[in-house]
């Protein structure tokens, strides 16, 4: 269980530090990388798990924790405005720092919701 929070966690820090390094090149790249959509990106989290189930929990936790600090470095060469602001970068549809969000506090509170319930369960 905990792997494979580690290993999703790891796979969307990927999404957001490829998506950003491709457009920064001038390389045109969707944030959910084809053939999958907003609306399919739930096959790609499977895709993720399935990629990563001979991964050990301690490489997952390694993995998570190296691209944790990649994406805090990442986001610290951006100013409020640069993240927040809408229409800075033609590349992204509302503002980078939703990108952020997304990916580093939003996925790490679905994650703790998934640890709790997990607790609660093996409780019982």
């Amino acid at each position: 269980m905990l792997r494979d929070i580690y290993v999703h966690l790891y796979e969307w820090h990927q999404l957001l530090l490829n998506w950003i390094k491709a457009n920064e090149s001038g390389e045109e790249k969707p944030f959910i990388p084809e053939p999958y959509s907003w609306k399919t990106y739930g096959d790609m989290n499977v895709e993720f798990w399935e990629k990563h189930q001979k991964t050990s929990s301690e490489d997952a936790k390694q993995m998570f924790e190296k691209s944790h600090a990649e994406v805090l470095k990442l986001a610290e060469r951006y100013t409020n405005d640069q993240l927040f602001g809408r229409g800075v970068y033609a590349w992204v549809n509302t503002d980078l720092g939703s990108y952020f969000v997304s990916v580093m506090p939003s996925h790490y509170d679905w994650a703790m919701k998934k640890l709790k319930a997990h607790h609660k369960n093996c409780e019982k």
